[in-house]
């Protein structure tokens, strides 16, 4: 077997990799959607109570890294349904909340549309063109100290058009997030498809969270 031969058969399996990571990625993030959805479904049901700002914190972070520590084993597996199940269970009190005001349900679903739609554009975007959007790691790295700073200041300003500007950076920050972490995949540069999950999944809950709270404030202001 020649230089070339191998080169050949080195770039095939690589090109396997990825697109079993792909496969794996987009699978495992499909069932963890349909678990969120019916955890948020449940919470929803029983009008669960707004959690409190360090009950969310400790529980998405806590089981976030617990995730992270066991991405390379099955276990992880568990770690992830974990995850969204819990995400899932918090967004119930906020569908709540956003169904009890006037044009609720239109909201939600818009807010849902919305978000399936910049997911599978954006990802259509990078699969297509196979551009390397590796570039963009400066900017998120950017976008994600601006958006912590204004989150401290949201703290001790309560402005609504900071919340609505809030929002609004992280629904751009996310969907950049998901261009970046396909690219990641079909690069090479991510070969764990449960952090790939991870990644993705949080994007899209940041996504359809920031219209909610978007499209609620423009439709209070009718």
């Amino acid at each position: 077997m020649n230089f070339e031969q191998i080169r050949t058969s080195a770039e095939s399996q690589s090109l396997l990799g990825t697109h079993v990571v792909l496969r794996n990625t987009y699978m495992l993030l499909s069932l963890t959607l349909l678990f969120s959805a019916a955890t948020a479904y449940w919470s929803l049901a029983n009008a669960v109570p707004m959690p409190g700002i360090l009950f969310f914190i400790i529980g998405s972070y806590g089981l976030l890294f617990l995730t992270m520590w066991l991405r390379n084993s099955i276990w992880g597996l568990v770690s992830v349904f974990g995850f969204t199940g819990f995400m899932g269970y918090t967004l119930g009190p906020l569908l709540n909340a956003v169904l009890k005001t006037a044009n609720g349900s239109h909201i939600v679903m818009t807010a849902l549309g919305m978000t399936g739609l910049i997911f599978f554009g954006l990802s259509a975007v990078v699969l297509v063109t196979r551009k390397n959007f590796s570039f963009l790691a400066n900017f998120l790295f950017a976008g994600m100290l601006a958006l912590v700073v204004a989150m401290v200041v949201g703290l001790f300003w309560h402005v609504p058009a900071l919340y609505l500007a809030i929002s609004a950076g992280f629904a751009v920050f996310s969907s950049v997030m998901i261009m970046f972490e396909t690219s990641q995949i079909i690069e090479g540069g991510q070969t764990n498809y449960i952090m790939a999950t991870i990644s993705l999944y949080v994007s899209l809950y940041n996504i359809f969270v920031s219209l909610l709270n978007i499209l609620s404030f423009f439709n209070d202001r009718r």
